[in-house]
């Protein structure tokens, strides 16, 4: 038997190990301490002919007409300005948790027209909104972009990477604070990455073990309510203190996750399987075409002609039959369905089959 295990399979075996403390910091966040996004739309300047077309853009020249009758310019309606130089772009940020006035965040630029490159191209001022309209940083700065092309007078080209993505560090700068909840209130809530009754009550019970009384309760499967003190300098040594308790996360339910595009396989360690046998085979058949040559005799008038024929064989693979005992754990699941040499494709439709037989003890999840 064939017990070679896939890579995928084989490292989800191997990463069985004992549960062990986190940091709070690492399993959850404190609600209403998030990052924010922004988005603006803006104009690239500077580039070397790769902006965006005249004759199919109109939005760029409007743009680049309303900017320049800002600055003072007035720019004729017909004919119509070439900018080839110029490219329409949107600008995204996210604003971080307590970002105040005058800091710099990085901000990232793509091209939303025909234009074949940003590389070497410059941000003018673009104001970036959050999500209720009001503008909270400024941007502008040169991009660096990763990616480049070429191309050659007969139209071959070549891309490499994204050459109409740009990034400009610290290009934009902060302008306005977006309010918290985290000073409000008599109580904080931590909110557990991943949702989970049993992690939420050692959460519970972790910070009441280090603060010496009962100052934390589990709301649901993913928060946690803490009392905290009022003051916002005694709030952030409180919340330091709470981010450094280590608690030991629940292990997760039993899951087989299944990803459909690269066919990796993962499995839990607490995946079970009931009693069911299980038969593997396929069938498969090759079609070879061998075409025949029919040569005449010498001085005979005919002609050469070539008679098709094809050769159709249908090869059974013989199929294999492994029985699960009630109970089975990871590792004997593993070890029968290597010992009929199955492919991830064959793992699948096995593990699809046994959840529809009511014999996979586990959340099948296929992504």
């Amino acid at each position: 038997m064939n017990l070679r295990m896939p890579a995928a399979i084989l490292l989800a075996f191997s990463l069985v190990l004992p549960a062990r403390a986190e940091r709070l910091k690492d399993i959850a966040t404190v609600a209403g301490v998030r990052d924010n996004q922004l988005i603006g739309y803006g104009m690239v300047v500077g580039l070397a002919g790769t902006g965006d077309k005249t004759n199919q853009t109109k939005f760029t020249i409007r743009s680049f007409r309303n900017m320049l009758r800002e600055l003072g310019v007035n720019v004729p309606l017909n004919p119509e300005p070439k900018v080839k130089n110029v490219a329409a772009v949107m600008v995204t940020a996210s604003l971080p948790p307590f970002a105040k006035p005058g800091q710099k965040i990085d901000v990232t630029v793509n091209s939303i027209g025909d234009a074949s490159s940003l590389r070497g191209g410059t941000l003018l001022l673009t104001p970036l909104k959050g999500a209720d309209g009001r503008v909270y940083a400024m941007a502008q700065g040169n991009l660096t972009v990763g990616g480049f092309g070429a191309e050659a007078d007969d139209g071959s080209k070549i891309t490499v990477n994204i050459p109409t993505v740009g990034r400009v560090p610290g290009g934009a700068t902060v302008e306005r604070t977006v309010p918290t909840p985290f000073a409000n209130g008599s109580s904080l809530v931590i909110n557990l990455r991943q949702s989970d009754f049993t992690t939420a009550n050692r959460v519970a019970l972790a910070i009441d073990e280090a603060m010496g009384g009962h100052v934390a309760t589990a709301v649901d499967g993913s928060s946690v309510r803490v009392q905290a003190p009022r003051d916002e300098s005694q709030r952030v040594a409180f919340i330091s203190i709470l981010e450094n308790i280590e608690v030991i996360p629940a292990e997760a339910p039993a899951k087989v996750v299944v990803n459909s595009r690269t066919g990796t396989v993962v499995i839990g360690r607490h995946v079970r399987v009931t009693e069911a046998a299980v038969a593997h085979g396929s069938l498969m058949v090759t079609i070879t075409p061998e075409p025949l040559v029919s040569q005449p005799p010498p001085l005979s008038g005919g002609t050469t002609a070539v008679v098709p024929r094809t050769t159709i064989e249908a090869r059974q693979e013989e199929s294999r039959m492994f029985l699960f005992n009630p109970g089975v754990s990871l590792d004997d699941i593993v070890k029968a369905v290597n010992g009929v040499g199955a492919a991830p494709g064959d793992l699948v439709a096995i593990l699809e089959a046994l959840r529809e037989a009511g014999a996979l003890k586990a959340e099948l999840i296929v992504i």
